[in-house]
């Protein structure tokens, strides 16, 4: 039982940070936010009541985090080991940023 527990802390531990995650897709949330409101602003008309949107904050819940930082670490992952079969095939002993624009177009396709 101890071999299991060191063996989900060793993989929990290689993972993103779920507070990193939440973060970010804090920013993400708050900058759309501001976006879609910012554009309006010469315009001073009222919106009718049932047509206006409730500012709500938008949250995510700790599963919901746990399965994005999961999905970024087996994306992250997969284009490391793309690039490096490319690096490779091309004899080079370091992934070049040239390698991972190479992976990213089909990469992107299959995720």
């Amino acid at each position: 039982m101890d071999e299991d527990a060191t063996t989900s802390n060793s993989r929990a531990a290689k993972t993103f940070d779920p507070d990193l995650i939440h973060a970010i897709f804090k920013l993400v949330w708050r900058r759309r936010a501001e976006k879609s409101s910012g554009g309006n602003e010469d315009i001073d008309v009222e919106p009718a009541a049932e047509t206006s949107r409730r500012n709500r904050s938008t949250t995510a819940n700790a599963s919901a985090l746990k399965v994005s930082c999961e999905l970024l670490r087996i994306f992250v992952t997969e284009a490391i080991q793309r690039s490096a079969f490319i690096a490779e095939a091309e004899d080079a002993t370091v992934i070049e940023p040239t390698h991972l624009e190479r992976v990213l177009p089909q990469l992107l396709l299959d995720f």
